[in-house]
């Protein structure tokens, strides 16, 4: 009989649900990180913060009017995640904190280094699935591209480092009482 150490079996319920968990940590420790950052500068929470790269002046959404459609194709919006303002800029600073927590995420319930780019890769594509949705058309702010290629490296690296640091740990052959022959 072959050994079955590290053995993958195709069990779709265990990665579905493995999705769902890393999406659930993504957005949750991103909701506090956010938190955190809007609880130093006294700005209101929203949920821009996490799904628009744009504000309009005067809180008005692209989606909402044609006036704010009017105002978004002039070019007269702000960038959510861009170095212009000092929330933009602690933005980034939650997003790149919550790749790190993320990478945590995959070390804890993910524990496979091959499969970490994998999750990675799922949870920002449906990140901006969910942008999309939210601000009815794709992502062209270039500041929110780099933001998130950014945070996708970081948190795949890190992960794969951690998971192949435990990994490689030596496992122990022999526990029992070592006899003199």
């Amino acid at each position: 009989m072959g050994s079955h150490f590290r053995s993958y079996i195709w069990d779709p319920v265990l990665i579905l649900s493995q999705i769902v968990l890393m999406q659930c940590i993504y957005y949750s420790f991103l909701g506090l990180w956010l938190a955190g950052v809007d609880s130093l500068v006294q700005t209101n929470r929203s949920l821009d913060q996490i799904f628009s790269y744009e504000v309009c002046p005067h809180g008005m959404c692209p989606v909402l009017s044609v006036v704010s459609e009017l105002i978004h194709n002039m070019a007269l919006c702000l960038q959510v995640l861009g170095f212009a303002t000092m929330q933009g800029r602690l933005s980034m600073m939650a997003f790149i904190l919550n790749s790190l927590t993320c990478a945590l995420g995959l070390w804890f319930f993910i524990r496979r280094g091959k499969q970490c780019l994998d999750f990675t890769v799922t949870v920002h594509f449906f990140h901006m699935i969910g942008c999309w949705i939210y601000n009815a058309h794709l992502p062209a702010a270039l500041s929110w591209w780099l933001v998130n290629v950014a945070c996708m490296a970081l948190m795949a690296v890190i992960g794969e480092y951690l998971c192949m640091r435990t990994e490689l740990r030596a496992i122990p052959v022999n526990s029992g009482p070592k006899s003199n022959l």
